[in-house]
């Protein structure tokens, strides 16, 4: 395998962590249903909350015209809040009607929310008593979203995390890939692992529920996405190994990504070699069109998808620019580990956040681009800083290697913006 590791000197491995608690600037975990909906196709998300989940959700998901969505909201009004009504009989008569009029629905996801929370709504118990009467058409799971209890991301772990539990036992060695990707990126991976000769390759979540993985003692996972903390862990009950890896951003991550499986299941350099060299060839070329915007420039992380530590390196390691800071809500050094061990300079790790003491850190630094959440990046650009999207991370393809130059392009396109409005002042 011709990819060398970044020499361990450079990375942050052993670098201190600065840990804040205060106020923070995150969206809530029920925004994660918007991707979950799209790629569990036989799945319903059933919010138990009030008019403002509802609003959240139709925001973010914008109207959607042709297609039913997916995803609803149980209103709980004043009485429920009240404790005035029976909350579990109301919510069985709302489920009951909604299995009726969507015979197609094959998981149901009881999703806690800050009011459910609030007044301590059980749903577990909902969730094991509505399994009992609609199975075995319907199985039905819950999980929390509560922006009390999680953060952006963190609602896809929760969501992963409730269905390890029910998986089927299994003891052949498969291979479970963990994290949702958009269709067509998940279609290029198995692509590729099929072309290293790895043919016993389940993903979770799955596009439907009869293709959910199966789990044992021989099983081993690898993730695609950062923020699965809660996933990992339940996985690992279940004796599942886990293969550490940096995350597979940019032509080095995924070159990484891909070497761990190849060394966990024996698979030879010269097939890795064969079956990898044409698409880190064009990784390459696609990276190096926005190298010379973004090499030499600043780069400051505040804290919002727990993409920050991954991302980092890939700006890092492979365009060239310095990490400031990169802050992120939780750093799970089982997951970010690799990572962190390929993360070249001395920037600030930071884990949590109080917001007004960061941004102070920010304008004291000045950097060339800031990596924020939406709230925070129309004020930061008022005092004349170049901002980037958080949330644009995670709604665009940009795993692997054909997205290399897209993952790029979410980076450099604001400094030429910014360097674009300049000459036309000038001008």
């Amino acid at each position: 395998m011709t990819s060398a590791p970044v020499p361990a000197s450079r990375g942050c491995t052993d670098t201190p962590i600065l840990r804040q608690r205060g106020q923070h600037e995150v969206f809530c975990g029920l925004t994660s249903i918007i991707w979950l909906h799209r790629k569990m196709q036989d799945a319903f998300f059933l919010v138990v909350g009030s008019r403002t989940c509802a609003h959240l959700l139709q925001s973010a998901a914008g109207v959607m015209i042709f297609a039913e969505p997916r995803f609803a909201t149980a209103i709980l009004e004043e009485a429920d809040l009240a404790g005035m009504n029976d909350s579990h009989d109301a919510l069985d008569e709302v489920v009951a009607k909604l299995l009726a009029r969507r015979p197609d629905i094959r998981q149901l996801f009881l999703v806690g929310s800050c009011p459910s929370e609030v007044i301590k709504l059980d749903l577990a118990r909902a969730a094991e008593r509505l399994t009992q009467h609609f199975a075995p058409n319907v199985r039905v799971l819950n999980y929390t979203g509560s922006g009390i209890e999680t953060t952006f991301t963190q609602g896809e772990d929760c969501c992963l995390a409730a269905m390890v539990p029910v998986l089927p036992n299994t003891n052949p060695a498969d291979l479970i890939v963990v994290g949702a990707l958009p269709d067509v990126v998940e279609d290029q991976m198995m692509q590729l692992l099929a072309n290293l000769g790895l043919d016993r390759v389940a993903l979770l979540p799955g596009r439907n529920a009869g293709v959910d993985p199966h789990i044992g003692p021989n099983t081993r996972f690898i993730l695609t996405q950062p923020f699965l903390g809660e996933t990992h862990a339940a996985l690992c009950r279940r004796g599942a190994r886990h293969i550490a890896a940096p995350f597979p951003f940019g032509e080095a991550g995924t070159t990484a990504w891909l070497q761990a499986l190849c060394r966990a299941f024996n698979i030879s350099d010269n097939r890795f070699d064969e079956v990898t060299a044409a698409p880190r060839a064009r990784a390459r070329r696609a990276l190096d069109a926005h190298r010379a915007t973004l090499e030499g420039k600043s780069v400051f992380f505040l804290p919002d998808s727990q993409l920050e530590v991954p991302l980092a390196r890939f700006l890092a390691a492979e365009c060239g620019m310095t990490p400031i800071e990169v802050g992120t809500p939780y750093l799970h050094r089982d997951l970010v580990g690799p990572d962190l061990a390929d993360l070249p300079g001395n920037p600030t790790l930071s884990e949590g956040q109080d917001v007004d003491l960061q941004l102070d850190r920010v304008r004291k630094a000045r950097p060339d681009l800031t990596v924020c959440g939406l709230g925070l990046a129309n004020p930061l650009e008022a005092e004349g800083l170049t901002t980037k999207w958080a949330i644009e991370l995670v709604f665009t393809p940009v795993h692997f290697y054909e997205q290399a130059g897209d993952l790029a392009g979410l980076f450099s396109r604001p400094l030429r913006r910014k360097a674009l409005l300049h000459l036309e002042a000038a001008e």
